[in-house]
Order: C-alpha cells, then structure tokens, then sequence
C-alpha cells in the first residue's frame, strides 16, 4: 500500500498516512476540524527488494570494451601431457 502525503488549507498541518490506491481522498483536518485537506504529489519510494538472490551487479549495463578484453585473455591453463611410450 502507497504511503500519500495531506496538508490542510486551513491550518497548514501536514502529515502522512498509509492507504490503499481503491480508497478515497481524504478531506477533514483532524486538527483543525474543517474539510480543507489536499493530497499532495510526493516522490514515493521507488523500487524496494525484500529478499535473498538480489544483487547490484545484476542489471548493470557492461561496457563492451571490458568484455573484449575478456575474450581476448589467453588461456592460461596448463596441459597435463601424458606420456604414452612411458606408461
């Protein structure tokens, strides 16, 4: 559920409350007790990832000059030779 901000006309007080999207806008001040209250646009707060398995590496965009640079390493792995008149 969305976090909306309210501000009364009247009274200037401001403050925060949870609600669901489906509910309707909220129009008494409860300090100053008239209908003078405004929803206002807030910022929100993004995207939130509960959870394991999350990582910031994993949608970064690669820069292709690094992956070059990865295709072209030698491999180094050394060879195991097996002698076959010595067996």
């Amino acid at each position: 559920m969305p976090t909306y901000d309210y501000k009364c006309k009247n009274c200037d007080y401001h403050f925060e409350i949870l609600q669901s999207m489906n509910d309707e806008i909220l129009t008494y001040c409860s300090k100053c007790k008239k209908h003078d209250l405004q929803r206002l646009i807030g910022a929100g707060s993004g995207l939130i990832f509960k959870g394991t398995g999350f990582y910031i590496t994993d949608y970064v965009k690669k820069d292709k000059n690094v992956v070059e640079k990865n295709k072209e390493k030698p491999n180094n792995k050394k060879k195991k030779v097996i002698n076959k008149n010595n067996e």
